[in-house]
């Protein structure tokens, strides 16, 4: 019944902007953790962002200061705001939720970043 339903990605010049929103329909408890997660052709799936519970965040080195994860506890939404935006963050985005008993995935949704 728990769904996550990502936003649209895109196509994006390199040094643009996006920002990707999850928002979490259905009942969940006791949620320790939202993030993003992104895997890239040939490439293994990595944390991107993730935000705590009590809002500690924590960011991937190669996103650091170019990356922002935000939430809004009462919609169950998560977002992700991208800036100065590299080709090396071409990939398919993964919402995650991270519960007590459970992880939930969003669908995935692609980023190309390019010319």
């Amino acid at each position: 019944q728990v769904q996550l339903v990502e936003s649209e990605g895109g196509l994006v010049q390199p040094g643009g902007s996006l920002r990707l929103s999850c928002a979490a329909s259905g009942i969940i408890f006791s949620i320790n953790a939202m993030g993003w997660y992104r895997q890239a052709p040939g490439k293994e799936r990595e944390l991107v962002a993730a935000i705590t519970s009590g809002g500690s965040t924590n960011y991937a080195d190669s996103v650091k200061g170019r990356f922002t994860i935000s939430r809004d506890n009462a919609k169950n939404t998560v977002y992700l705001q991208m800036n100065s935006l590299k080709p090396e963050d071409t990939a398919v985005y993964y919402c995650n939720v991270r519960a007590s008993f459970f992880d939930y995935w969003g669908q995935g949704t692609q980023v190309t970043v390019s010319s």
